[in-house]
């Protein structure tokens, strides 16, 4: 489980792909002051198991699957990746509940700056639209943001100077693939209401009993 909140930017050091596997060597410092053999470290976005690590850089394997349904399969050396540890049971709590179970991936289409403001439009696969909600939140490439907008298939959030200096938002530019995850709550909510609907009779719906005797009011 993480937070969204980044810790500090990695370069990737090596790439190994063996069809559609890969092994990363990601240059580090900060996630690595506690690190184990086994931990579980967000490379922009997605949880990958520390399998090896020394001083400054630690190895993870990619598998087939989030090969397929990440951006990391179009990764390359040298390339900056946001990294952060799993949350600790005793820390701050500053983002949002985020697993690094990636849903899908977008594509910028705009950038915008207004004041201290960075606006950034996503585009959004047409399967997962139904999971934003105006002021609710979404990890892209890992980061916990807000989305300010939501129309025809794209999010639009807003990132803050710092944000842009400390992720890899910041040096994405448009036509850059970003990895997202929506917000936990929303995806259960959905799938739980869908069930709910499935097996209620045709006559009854989403009534105010239905969601009274289910908890939502």
């Amino acid at each position: 489980m993480f937070t969204g909140i980044i810790e500090e930017l990695g370069i990737v050091k090596k790439v190994v792909q063996q069809g559609k596997a890969m092994k990363l060597k990601i240059q580090a410092s900060k996630v690595l002051s506690d690190v184990q053999l086994g931990d579980s470290i967000s490379v922009n976005g997605v949880c990958l198991t520390v399998t090896e690590f020394a001083k400054n850089e630690f190895s993870a394997d990619v598998m087939p699957e989030t090969f397929k349904s990440t951006s990391l399969s179009a990764i390359k050396e040298r390339t900056r990746v946001n990294l952060e540890r799993a949350m600790s049971a005793n820390g701050r709590f500053g983002g949002h509940f985020v697993t690094g179970h990636v849903d899908g991936t977008g594509q910028i289409l705009k950038k915008t700056e207004s004041e201290n403001a960075i606006y950034i439009q996503i585009s959004v696969p047409t399967a997962l639209s139904h999971l934003l909600i105006m002021k609710g939140s979404i990890a892209v490439d890992g980061i916990s943001l807000t989305v300010f907008g939501n129309e025809d298939n794209t999010v639009t959030v807003s990132i803050i100077p710092h944000t842009a200096s400390e992720t890899v938002l910041g040096f994405k530019t448009v036509g850059a693939i970003v990895n997202l995850e929506f917000d936990m709550l929303a995806k259960y909510l959905y799938s739980f209401i869908n069930r709910q609907q499935e097996t209620a009779s045709p006559k009854e719906g989403i009534s105010e009993r239905f969601l009274r005797e289910n908890g939502f009011l």
